[in-house]
């Protein structure tokens, strides 16, 4: 009879397998589906989860675990930390029954299709009745998984995006943001005020210029078309598995900018998939270890790269030659003027990194008290906007701009949002580490050579998988666990000096 351990390893290679078609089945449902499939997917994709879930609870899995954690000493460093993880998904998914994981895929994949129509057409009524039974089934796996887990509801579900995360650690560096951030970006104003203000880009951009824009700095930065694509979706993402990547972006012909942004962001998730060990795939150890550091691999290439000195040297000839840009607006100052410059607004993804935590704060407020009942879903709409008005100043002039600008909430993704501002944390610390570490990465960045910066995230996060917890990987790799004062210090250093 084959070891416990092993037989455990046997098994979750066909869990991931199962859980790969059902990634790749979302991005088709997300990116290519006909409207008219949506009822077919549905059934299908509720059907796929119900299957993984049956597998994952069989009792003679617990045994298995049991029996192969008898005899963890005999194990390899990586092997306990598989089992370690192993043993974390088997909690969670025991936590629930198959109804339950049935009713949510089914409610999550319907409020999905209606959201995709209420958005543009700012029906909130619609998307409410729709969200209602996402939010209530929500609620239920929340209640589960917090009694299996000992811990509050809201903690459980974070808990699936950010192992090991809590609300309590949350509003500690939510509070150090939320003194720094107000007195930081009047500074940041006020010295923008004193400066020319940038040129708009003459448009329109076609499409397909943005297209090739997107795919030369994807292939630049290390992407590999041999294992994934770029396609198009009413929300950007990456799906796929990490051997075949799927990431999307969405296009607007009077701005090429929000469309790249979004196809650099979705390029670190990929290369992060990419960049996984390919020794420990099918394993938990092998898949990356939560959305934080998945975050801070997307923000990091987004915000830390892209929009730096060293990035808009290399990629303004490229863009002016792309898109046949000539006069002063297309010059390096003031491009770095139009991707530096902070302003309030309204969307979460074209938001500049100054006032992004402010998005990522607001939803995680609002999720929470939704989740707790103390704020109903057609109470929604106001709560957004005083929240936007208190946080950033602005006034929300209709629902697709406001609360129904993201797709997580119809998806059932409750806990994921403060995971972006989280990552935009560890972003700045691994970033700057590095740069410490690499005298290299800045002059290669400016030359369009990416290779120092992607060798030195192989070895220190992506290459770790999920090895480490996420502040023992930001120690070993930064010296530190998750904090503000790198974060804090980037921005100063960008937006002040």
């Amino acid at each position: 009879m084959m070891k416990p351990y092993a037989a455990l390893e046997q098994r979750f290679r066909r869990l991931s397998a199962l859980n790969g078609a059902l990634a790749v089945l979302g991005w088709d449902q997300s990116a290519m589906m006909p409207e008219g499939g949506a009822a077919a997917r549905a059934e299908q994709m509720a059907t796929l989860s119900v299957i993984h879930h049956e597998w994952l609870t069989d009792p003679a899995l617990g045994d298995l675990i049991a029996s192969a954690e008898a005899k963890a000493a005999t194990l390899t460093d990586w092997q306990r930390a598989n089992l370690r993880e192993i043993a974390r998904h088997w909690r969670h998914a025991t936590a629930l029954n198959p109804k339950l994981v049935e009713a949510r895929s089914k409610a999550a994949n319907a409020c999905e299709m209606v959201w995709r129509k209420a958005k543009p057409a700012n029906d909130f009524k619609a998307f409410a009745k729709a969200f209602a039974p996402v939010l209530a089934l929500t609620r239920e796996v929340a209640a589960a998984k917090a009694a299996a887990f000992g811990c509050q509801p809201y903690d459980a579900l974070l808990d699936e995006y950010e192992p090991g995360g809590s609300a309590a650690r949350i509003d500690a560096l939510f509070a150090d943001l939320g003194k720094f951030l107000p007195g930081f970006i009047d500074k940041a104003l006020a010295r923008q005020a004193r400066q020319p203000a940038p040129l708009p880009l003459p448009g329109p951009f076609p499409v397909e210029h943005q297209r090739q824009a997107g795919l030369a700095l994807m292939k630049a930065l290390g992407f590999d078309f041999r294992h994934g694509r770029l396609d198009v979706s009413a929300h950007p993402f990456t799906g796929g598995v990490s051997q075949d990547v799927r990431i999307t972006t969405r296009y607007s012909e009077s701005d090429f900018t929000k469309a790249l942004m979004g196809v650099l962001h979705e390029t670190g998730h990929a290369l992060y998939e990419l960049g996984l060990p390919r020794r420990w795939a099918g394993q938990p150890v092998g898949e990356a270890r939560g959305m934080v550091l998945h975050e801070s691999q997307s923000l990091l290439v987004e915000m830390q790269v892209c929009r730096g000195e060293e990035f808009l040297t290399y990629a303004t000839p490229l863009l002016r030659r792309i898109f046949g840009g000539k006069g002063e607006a297309w010059e390096l100052g003031n491009l770095r003027r139009l991707y530096t410059r902070v302003q309030p607004s309204l969307i979460r993804v074209d938001a500049d990194e100054a006032t992004y935590p402010a998005h990522v704060i607001l939803r995680y407020r609002l999720e929470q008290a939704m989740l707790a009942g103390d704020l109903d879903v057609n109470d929604l709409p106001d709560a957004w906007g005083d929240g936007m008005q208190s946080l950033l100043g602005v006034a929300v002039p209709d629902h697709a701009q406001g609360c129904l600008q993201d797709i997580h909430w119809p998806v059932g993704s409750i806990g994921y949002f403060p995971t972006y501002t989280l990552g935009a944390l560890a972003a700045a610390q691994l970033f700057a580490a590095a740069r410490e570490a690499d005298a290299a990465i800045a002059p290669g960045i400016a030359k369009g050579d990416f290779k120092p910066l992607l060798r030195w995230l192989r070895q220190n996060v992506h290459g770790q998988a999920s090895l480490l917890s996420t502040d023992d990987l930001l120690r070993q790799a930064t010296g530190k666990p998750l904090g503000t004062a790198a974060f804090k210090a980037h921005l100063k250093a960008r937006y002040l000096n």
